[in-house]
């Protein structure tokens, strides 16, 4: 699969260079060093002699730390470099960049090493649209210091790179005329601060060792050694399971709502930011593993709900928000995500979470400090999730700057009728009503079990049966036998096959005798894949296998796919789709994109890249996690943790040792005696048989 960069990030400090360690951004390429959505750099470059060097090896040591072999040309394959060069980079808050110059020769080499540097300061909306800048740019040298600006009116950013050695500085950046004796290197640390207005930020590793922060390390050793220990047959499931633990921790990071609480920002690089249904989504999948995932999402987006009708940013009492951003865009109103709460889905999920996590930690207190937050979301889900008071969540923008589709299929074209049609708006998308349902009886449970009020307990039960009751009626197909993707801004059944009906089983929202024809759907040659689910069947009119909702496979997609089905006793299929993910994985070096091309795996040997997929992505990070629960069949029941696991033929042995939760810590293993021979599972998981592709 593509690997031509590196990516290394911390906290709300990303940088994507290519694998010499370099950066030179077109305007709309996500590459440079970020800092709370600005590009801080957009050139990085380093030359020996005038000449960049050859890559000998790159390496990404971890999330934060890269490091970077290089060597000077000499032109021809005859001549060996004498001189070698290792690059060093560290992110947070900023980075440290320690630069070496070997000379393995018998003689003293003088060399000249440029740094090539600059910024355009795009906020990452200008880089992902390709808009252009408003304000003016400028280049400063100040007590040594190279500083590149950026000012429009009262929003000024500022980058400052600080060698610790002599150098020139010019135009184009940093010049170092060195001298390298025989046998010996020579060294530079280069500290680079973001600035925004008046606040400096110190970059972590500005003062510390050219190795990760042990604290750091620690932080993460930590984080590993809290998370279930696994065992596996084969082994490639041991290595998904671990790069998604790793993966989650490097998305970690403060949102500045509760002091010292960190969650999962959705997706480098387009997405690191708080996104609410990113970080619920991903905190429900971490649970079995991760738990202070989940507590930390539910305080900072209650923290964070809807107080006021604010009608440009979609904000409404009891709301669960959608994306907080701090750019230039965002800072002079021109885009509404400071914050914007354009989902109809985040607030029911937020209801789901907060179950679950108690389900899981029998963290009571929790659930009554966050009561409030938890009676004002189901009071938005009434009063104001339900336009037209029909009895369904509805959404429609307010602006055009605002989401057109505000469920999780959130792209302008994802709500399609069968012949390609878009549907007009406000729309009530089906999965969204099945988290109402299923949000309804879990806070009725949560009020009658812990918030001790028996009367709001009842009427959500009522509630909840209702809208069962009424949904299997209004939304289902009885001629194609599935449920309607939508019903439109007209009440008309948006009719096309989607994954979204997947959704539904995970909701429970689906009466059991339509759950097989479900099943069958799902699991039928046009929405399975072979890698996964795809968001739209194919054959449907608006199916591309290379459109972002419309036909491509998304792993969290899947992953929630598996969990209905296994929740309905389809456990064969469920572990079926989980298997196919973990497979698909090994082709991304063992690391789920957010998402990747639909087309069938009888066609390819490998799962096909989507162009611009975020990776690491959360809620792709966490799908590795619920599928294990899902083919270890892991449910918490009162203060045990229940397990009837199912495991397809590839897989001999899955065993989780030390799962958290409110009976402290369980194991659980599971072994298929009839699983597939060496050979076969060499066969299913790397694709081996060529030559059994169709033409």
């Amino acid at each position: 699969m593509r690997n031509d960069t590196i990516s290394i990030l911390d906290g709300s400090t990303f940088v994507v260079s290519n694998r010499a360690g370099d950066v030179d951004a077109a305007p709309d390429q996500a590459h440079g060093l970020f800092f709370k959505d600005t590009r801080h750099l957009s050139r990085w470059i380093l030359e020996v002699d005038g000449k960049s060097p050859d890559v000998l090896s790159t390496d990404d040591v971890e999330y934060y730390y890269a490091q970077f072999f290089l060597a000077p040309k000499t032109g021809t394959i005859y001549t060996n470099p004498y001189l070698s060069l290792m690059r060093r980079r560290l992110v947070g808050d900023g980075f440290v960049e320690e630069i070496t110059v070997f000379n393995h020769g018998a003689t003293p080499a003088d060399v000249s090493l440029r740094l090539r540097i600059g910024s355009d300061f795009a906020d990452l909306f200008e880089v992902k649209d390709a808009l252009k800048k408003k304000g003016s740019l400028y280049r400063e040298v100040r007590d040594g210091q190279i500083v590149l600006g950026y000012r429009r009116e009262d929003f000024v950013r500022e980058t400052r790179i600080a060698p610790d050695v002599a150098a020139e500085i010019d135009d184009e950046g940093l010049l170092f005329h060195i001298r390298v004796e025989p046998r010996s290197e020579w060294r530079t640390r280069i500290a680079v601060q973001p600035v925004l207005g008046d606040q400096v930020i110190v970059p972590k590793y500005m003062k510390g060792a050219p190795v990760a922060k042990p604290e750091l390390r620690q932080g993460l050793e930590g984080w590993l050694d809290a998370a279930p220990r696994i065992a596996s047959h084969p082994d490639a499931v041991r290595r998904v399971y671990s790069r998604s633990l790793i993966d989650l921790a490097a998305l970690r990071f403060r949102a500045d709502i509760v002091p010292g609480a960190s969650l999962p920002a959705a997706g480098l690089p387009w997405f690191m930011a708080l996104f609410g249904r990113d970080s619920l989504l991903t905190s429900y999948q971490s649970l079995p593993f991760a738990p202070e995932l989940a507590e930390t999402t539910l305080r900072v987006l209650a923290a964070a709900q809807g107080k006021k009708e604010d009608f440009f940013h979609e904000e409404e009492p009891g709301k669960i928000l959608h994306e907080l951003r701090f750019g230039e865009l965002t800072w002079f109103g021109e885009r509404p995500q400071a914050p914007y709460f354009g989902a109809a889905d985040t607030t029911p999920l937020y209801l789901v979470l907060l179950d679950e996590y108690e389900r899981w930690t029998g963290d009571t207190a929790l659930v009554r400090e966050l009561e409030p937050s938890a009676r004002a979301a189901l009071e938005w889900i009434d009063r104001y999730g339900d336009r037209d008071g029909d009895g369904y969540v509805e959404y429609q923008r307010n602006t055009e700057a605002g989401l057109e589709n505000q469920c999780w299929k959130d792209s302008w074209n994802s709500i399609l009728f069968a012949n390609g049609e878009v549907a007009p708006s406000p729309r009530a998308t089906c999965e969204i009503q099945g988290y109402v349902y299923d949000a309804k009886v879990r806070s009725a449970r949560l009020a009658r079990e812990v918030w001790g009020d028996q009367v709001l307990a009842l009427r959500l039960q009522q509630q909840a049966a209702e809208l069962k009751r009424r949904f299997n009626e209004d939304f289902w197909l009885p001629e194609r036998q599935f449920f309607a993707l939508a019903l439109d801004g007209k009440k008309r059944k948006v009719d096309s096959l989607t994954s979204n009906i997947g959704h539904l089983l995970w909701s429970r929202i689906v009466e059991e005798d339509k759950a097989p024809a479900l099943a069958r759907h799902l699991m039928s040659p046009k929405l399975f894949s072979g890698w996964g689910i795809r968001t739209m069947a194919e054959g449907e009119a608006g199916y591309n296998p290379i459109e972002y909702h419309n036909g491509t496979v998304w792993p969290h997609d899947s992953a929630f796919v598996a969990a209905g089905l296994a929740r309905y006793g389809f456990r064969e299929e469920a572990s079926r789709i989980v298997e196919a993910m973990l497979q698909a994985s090994v082709f991304f070096r063992y690391r789920l994109p957010e998402v990747f091309a639909g087309y069938a795996r009888s066609r390819t040997v490998y799962p096909v890249e989507y162009p611009t997929a975020s990776s690491p992505q959360a809620w792709a990070s966490g799908a590795p996690l619920l599928g294990l629960r899902v083919m270890l069949g892991l449910e918490p029941e009162a203060d045990s943790l229940s397990s009837d696991p199912v495991l397809p033929r590839s897989i001999g042995l899955l065993a989780l040792h030390g799962i958290p939760g409110r009976w402290g810590h369980a194991d659980v293993t599971a072994e298929r005696e009839d699983a597939a021979s060496l050979e076969d599972i060499a066969r299913d998981w790397f694709a081996e048989r060529a030559a059994t592709i169709q033409p």
